[in-house]
């Protein structure tokens, strides 16, 4: 009568056993067959800032990411990219001819603004790392970027007072630069004068907000080419 105890519990324990290897191994294989691969992934903006040049597609590793042409002024917001080298084209839209090609490496994590940039025959990119680290309480973050091709050395000043942004050239531009939240009334003057070139009435900065400004167009420009300045809020 001992022995058949042993044996059933010994027999019992088998196919135990056997159930935990099998519900194991299903187990395992499921778990491989549905594992999900986690992509590092960037963030990029495009913005159009040549003034003459007619509007573009914007490519990913030869995958257009616009639906409708990119015009002048205008950017495409954030844009998710596999972290790494990546090839970005800029094309006359609708073409295959590429005004801008470049490889160029992205981090994890991180955020860039990738501008194109200069008069349409001698068009290039800036691409600028974004720092959008919360602002503090009260402040808004703003960036200063001097795009305008042909436009001199610019200070950013209050209007009729001190200057917020100094001597930024063509293609140069600032850090993200903490600033009271409120209305602003700017002007763009030639660097280290009180020449005005360009007024920026209304300046509105929203607390916890991230902006860029950025001159635009040609000096002695007309219509839509015209000395200007845009912003684009970051976050």
């Amino acid at each position: 009568m001992n022995i058949q105890i042993i044996r059933n519990t010994f027999l019992a324990s088998l196919l135990v056993g056997s159930l935990v290897i099998s519900i194991s191994s299903c187990k395992k294989k499921v778990t491989t067959d549905d594992s999900i691969t986690v992509v590092d992934s960037s963030k990029i903006l495009v913005t159009h800032a040549s003034p003459d040049a007619p509007g573009v597609d914007l490519l990913i590793d030869n995958v257009k990411k616009n639906s409708s042409a990119l015009a002048f002024p205008n950017n495409t917001g954030y844009l998710s990219v596999i972290s790494g080298t990546r090839n970005i084209k800029v094309n006359v839209a609708g073409t295959s001819t590429s005004v801008i090609n470049a490889d160029l490496a992205f981090t994890k994590n991180q955020h860039y603004s990738i501008f194109a940039v200069d008069s349409v025959s001698k068009i290039s990119a800036v691409v600028l790392t974004d720092d959008l680290t919360a602002p503090a309480a009260g402040k808004a973050h703003v960036r200063f970027v001097h795009l305008s091709p042909n436009a001199p050395a610019v200070d950013v000043a209050l209007t009729g007072g001190g200057v917020v942004f100094g001597n930024k050239s063509f293609k140069e531009y600032t850090a993200f630069t903490p600033l009271d939240a409120g209305t602003y009334n700017l002007e763009v003057r030639l660097a280290g004068t009180s020449t005005v070139a360009l007024p920026l009435p209304g300046i509105v900065l929203t607390a916890g907000k991230i902006y860029t400004v950025f001159a635009k167009g040609f000096a002695g420009g007309m219509g839509a080419q015209a000395l200007g300045a845009e912003i684009i809020v970051n976050k």
